[in-house]
């Protein structure tokens, strides 16, 4: 089982995990149900992939709030 984290903007692959981790270790614990709806989901190969912002999408959002009430900031 790999964990993958993907940007939520532009679905760049920001990076995986392949050993084994526990949801407190990541963090995970301390989101809200909604947010683990939102950000959590599970693959049916077994694999966990996790929705982030990248780098350069949390630089847009930096210089553009208004896309903050976007789903997808790059087209």
């Amino acid at each position: 089982m790999a964990i993958h984290y993907q940007c939520r903007h532009c679905g760049t692959k920001v990076g995986t995990l392949t050993h084994a981790c526990n949801s407190e270790t990541l963090g995970l614990d301390r989101l809200s149900d909604e947010e683990r709806l939102h950000m959590i989901h599970y693959r049916n190969d077994g694999d966990i992939e996790i929705k982030t912002i990248c780098e350069d999408c949390q630089e847009s959002l930096e210089r553009y709030p208004d896309y903050h009430g976007l789903d997808h900031i790059i087209q």
